[in-house]
């Protein structure tokens, strides 16, 4: 698809877009003596990670890095994730992701991560921002094994809120799979187009331009424990929210959605479930991320 503010026979089109960035990070986290390590770290191109830290003792807390601040058209971030049996990581980002206009070519974002049997993870990126005319794909596979636990999230801001902009051209993909080998517990495959009717349908956005999901799996991801969590959750005009619990005999799943007008309460809300999940889920305290106070 070429842009429209390029003639199909205009030769400048192609000299007018911009260079792509690919690029990929594969990171492994283990057991080493009495704390869970970032044993391997490799990347290429524009994807990184900050030193590991240590905040709750033995529990390894990394920040990917994605120097250019934003997405492009053309560009393809891969990333991939392993935490061996036994180990516990906290993987987060600085900041939010900014899918910028794409010039008619789609983004992409590849996330797989494996958590081995007896490992936990906690996936807490914060949102992204897709701008006007951007093409957005967002991916993501996590694959947790018998006895490990997962707590993660994602949302998603259409629009630049902070300076007014509105959503009025683009389409976001957002592909995310919740697994176990071959069996899948949860997924979901859409399409939105920024000119959709769903967007402001009743049974689809309702006007609100701030998704958020929330997924949390382990032993813990029980049904009454989704009642309690449910019990704080707001419904109104601006803000609402709902829990369902995904029963399965070997690896049962909480899924929270939200909806919003502003990202601000979005994100409160789900740190705030994610608090109330991380010891019914891990069994480990919650300590909110240094990050989401600077």
């Amino acid at each position: 698809m070429r842009h429209p503010d390029f003639p199909a026979d205009d030769p400048a089109a192609t000299l007018a877009m911009p260079a792509a960035w690919h690029a990929s990070l594969r990171l492994r986290f283990a057991v080493r003596g009495e704390r869970s390590a970032l044993v391997e770290r490799r990347h290429a191109g524009p994807l990184m990670v900050q030193k590991p830290l240590y905040p709750e003792g033995g529990i390894c807390h990394a920040v990917v890095l994605h120097p250019p601040a934003g997405i492009a058209g053309g560009d393809v971030l891969d990333i991939d994730i392993g935490i061996e049996s036994g180990a516990h990581a906290v993987l987060a980002t600085p900041g939010a992701t900014k899918w910028y206009k794409s010039l008619g070519r789609d983004a992409s974002q590849c996330v797989r991560i494996v958590v081995a049997t007896g490992a936990r993870l906690d996936w807490l990126p914060q949102e992204n921002i897709v701008f006007d005319d951007a093409r957005a794909r967002l991916a993501t596979t996590v694959e947790v094994a018998p006895g490990a636990s997962a707590i993660g999230w994602d949302a998603l801001v259409l629009g630049r809120q902070a300076s007014g902009e509105q959503w009025r051209r683009g389409t976001a993909w957002m592909d995310t799979r919740i697994g176990q080998g071959t069996r899948t517990l949860w997924r979901e495959h859409a399409r939105l187009d920024a000119d959709s009717l769903l967007r402001h349908a009743r049974v689809g956005l309702d006007g609100l331009p701030v998704l958020g999901t929330l997924w949390a799996v382990g032993a813990g991801a029980t049904q009454d424990l989704a009642e309690r969590l449910a019990e704080s959750l707001p419904y109104r005009a601006d803000l609402r929210a709902g829990v369902t619990c995904l029963a399965d005999a070997e690896q049962p799943m909480l899924l929270l959605r939200v909806l919003g007008a502003r990202i601000e309460p979005v994100r409160e809300l789900m740190v705030a479930a994610w608090s109330a999940l991380r010891m019914p889920i891990h069994g480990v305290e919650a300590k909110p991320l240094r990050l989401w106070s600077t």
